[in-house]
């Protein structure tokens, strides 16, 4: 049973590939995920905050006596704030597990504006990541920004980062886009490698206690794996960049959903943070049982044979969907 697959330009051995978490801060955590059977590995986030603070405090220190130390410590965040403070410790770290592990390293651009930090998609590039996920999450609050502006953002972050490396570059997208087909189209157009669907949105909550706005975390349930699972499903067709789904996949059967509706890959980190490594050893396993049930020898068989251009009836996809759920509903189904 075959499960290779291209993702990127890169061959992998499965489309089984930890997301982005803190999982990858871990050497040996990663080495356990390849041990267990994951193809490849995306890192946890640097973000342009990170290095641009990280930059105001060379300036500082370069333009001011050395008596001003004190104050240049207001610079930095509570050590909460961020992860991993330093931006060069990050590419120290794609050395170290370039090092370790034979799987490809991803590495992770977190930002949204014009800037020094997207030279480090270069760096990224010379520590040996294999390629960069692009990730511009952006929540656009400001009333006089049109949805053109924002479409522009991303579209010149893409080719400013494409221009300046070699290795393939990924884009992580929210499904927040008047017209997402055109928006994928676009990307692709500005050289994205690949897109990755979709960027979960972290929700704050209200603390009624000490009326404070709190940050909140919740994990992922397969359930929201329908929204990428849609929008694969009908980007596929006519896409030739990679696809990767992530949001909501848990289970073997998740990640054949993906493959089916067109994904190359299929991310995860919720499953892994919450029952380990070895559940890539049981998903592998299962897809492979699963393939011998229907007949597959190989993924590149089972790859987009459920997009909206392989079904019988496309429209599934898009407004009949909402008809046949809405007509169909059944107060006793709720019972």
């Amino acid at each position: 049973m075959n499960l290779e697959t291209k993702y990127l330009g890169l061959t992998l051995k499965n489309p089984l590939v930890p997301s982005a978490s803190p999982l990858s801060n871990d050497t040996d955590m990663v080495k356990k995920l390849e041990d267990a059977g994951a193809s490849a590995v995306v890192m946890y986030s640097l973000f342009e905050e990170q290095i641009n603070m990280e930059n105001e405090a060379l300036d500082h220190f370069l333009n001011t006596p050395q008596e001003s130390y004190a104050e240049a410590l207001s610079y930095f965040p509570e050590p909460e704030t961020y992860h991993n403070l330093h931006a060069e410790e990050y590419l120290e770290h794609i050395q170290t597990l370039k090092n370790s592990v034979d799987i490809p390293i991803i590495a992770s651009l977190n930002g949204v504006s014009k800037g020094g930090w997207m030279s480090y998609a270069k760096k990224m590039e010379e520590a040996g990541a294999d390629a960069i996920e692009l990730n511009i999450y952006y929540i656009a609050v400001d009333p006089d920004r049109t949805a053109s502006a924002v479409e522009h953002m991303y579209y010149d972050n893409v080719r400013t980062v494409k221009k300046s490396v070699n290795i393939p570059v990924s884009i992580k997208l929210s499904p927040y886009f008047t017209a997402f087909a055109n928006m994928a189209k676009l990307l692709q157009g500005a050289g994205a490698d690949g897109l990755v669907l979709f960027n979960r949105f972290y929700q704050p909550d209200i603390d009624l206690e000490n009326l404070e706005v709190l940050p909140s975390l919740a994990p992922s349930s397969s359930f929201e794996k329908r929204l990428p699972l849609r929008w694969i499903a009908m980007l596929r067709p006519f896409l030739k960049c990679s696809l990767a789904a992530t949001t909501g996949i848990h289970t073997a059967h998740d990640v054949i959903k993906m493959i089916l509706a067109g994904a190359d890959v299929a991310m995860m980190a919720s499953v892994l943070l919450y029952k380990g490594p070895d559940v890539l050893r049981t998903m592998e396993k299962e897809i492979k049982l699963w393939m011998e049930e229907k007949e597959y020898t190989s993924l590149e068989e089972m790859k987009g044979a459920m997009s909206a251009s392989s079904v019988a009836e496309p429209s599934t996809f898009e407004r009949a969907n909402y008809i046949k759920v809405l007509q169909g509903f059944k107060l006793d189904d709720f019972r």
